[in-house]
């Protein structure tokens, strides 16, 4: 199999909005429905306040109210009729890298993690 077959993303998720900008992060994508308090627009390239969580259920996760299934289930229905956006941001990160961002400094209890395998549903 030749590399074009290959399929390759690079997709971050192991940083929060509240990071230092490196070079290595390439394109930051702020994916939260709010802006986050007192952080300047100049720690993202773009905000995508469309792929952030629904503010009911991201106060239901965080009140512990639902599962993480629960939650990742709630998400993925967020998605719907977003596909556009995932697939230009999967064709983006074939190309350069791109870095998910929110507030949550642990990417395994973020929709980050659910949103990157999205994305990467449409490489």
């Amino acid at each position: 199999m030749s590399v074009d077959h290959l399929k390759f993303t690079m997709i971050r998720i192991e940083k929060s909005v509240y990071s230092p900008p490196e070079r290595s992060d390439g394109k930051r994508i702020l994916v939260m429905t709010l802006w986050p308090r007192g952080v300047s627009k100049d720690k993202v390239d773009l905000w995508m306040k469309e792929l952030g969580t629904p503010r009911d259920l991201i106060k239901s996760w965080k009140s512990g109210n639902v599962t993480w299934a629960e939650f990742e289930t709630g998400y993925r229905k967020s998605l719907k009729g977003k596909e556009g956006l995932l697939r230009s941001l999967a064709q983006e990160s074939k190309e350069k890298t791109i870095t998910l961002l929110c507030t949550e400094k642990d990417p395994s209890s973020c929709h980050r993690s659910i949103l990157k395998k999205a994305i990467e549903s449409y490489v």
